[in-house]
């Protein structure tokens, strides 16, 4: 199939039928986790007004992280479509995942994103590898979930703040080693990452020294905002 009618299977009406489908299950999932988890709360001896403040909080933090999400699905949906890109950035959320996944996907297929002419069967192979891709932490955490009560207390035994530290340890370390990525490639994403960080540091700074609520609770977003703006205006 030639490349003049992919567009009309990407955005057409089937497509964007099982991709709403899809993003509706998930609305109702965070219904449900919200709704129990604010009763839970309330359970367990927290106020109405604790309960409201952490709401805002989620809230404002992930305002930030979902602005780089949107700026991904509309560089993605030029390439792949309204519909699966609005799926599966509601689903996985990550950016630099689905525009990988889907390159591996028109690449074997011979065609590269942003240079060739995009094909029915470079785009079908770029939606398989994106869902299936993905498809092994989905399966790993359906069936391991129930589990993990038991590891944490086989790993940490009684001392419950053992396992912070290295909750707290494998975050750092995680977003260490894809800052360290950016870091060493020497380009705009490492104008980037540095402005970020820079940005959070004074952020963080003011509003420690200030006691300034509301700036701590939006310095991810900012810090976002000015790693973007910087690599933006970078001339390199």
């Amino acid at each position: 199939m030639d490349s003049s009618n992919y567009m009309d299977i990407a955005n057409s009406f089937w497509m964007w039928v099982a991709a709403g489908s899809a993003v509706t299950m998930v609305l109702i999932q965070a219904f449900i986790f919200a709704r129990k988890s604010y009763s839970t709360g309330l359970e367990i001896g927290l106020t109405h007004e604790q309960m409201r403040g952490a709401i805002k909080s989620s809230a404002i933090t992930a305002f930030g992280p979902s602005i780089v999400v949107l700026s991904a699905m509309i560089a993605l949906l030029v390439s792949l479509g309204g519909p699966i890109s609005w799926m599966r950035l509601s689903f996985i959320g990550s950016a630099m995942f689905e525009m990988m996944a889907a390159s591996f996907g028109t690449q074997a297929m011979g065609v590269t994103i942003g240079s060739d002419p995009m094909t029915s069967m470079a785009y079908a192979n770029a939606v398989w590898t994106m869902t299936l891709g993905a498809l092994g932490w989905i399966v790993f955490a359906t069936l391991s979930a129930d589990k993990m009560d038991k590891v944490q207390k086989k790993f940490s035994g009684s001392d419950t703040k053992l396992m912070g530290v290295v909750a707290s340890g494998a975050i750092l370390a995680a977003f260490g080693a894809n800052s360290a990525t950016h870091l060493v490639a020497l380009n705009k994403n490492t104008v980037s990452c540095i402005a970020g960080g820079l940005v959070m540091l004074v952020l963080n700074h003011i509003a420690d020294s200030k006691n300034i609520k509301w700036l701590r609770e939006w310095n991810l977003f900012f810090a976002l905002l000015g790693g973007m703006m910087a690599a933006v205006v970078w001339p390199m």
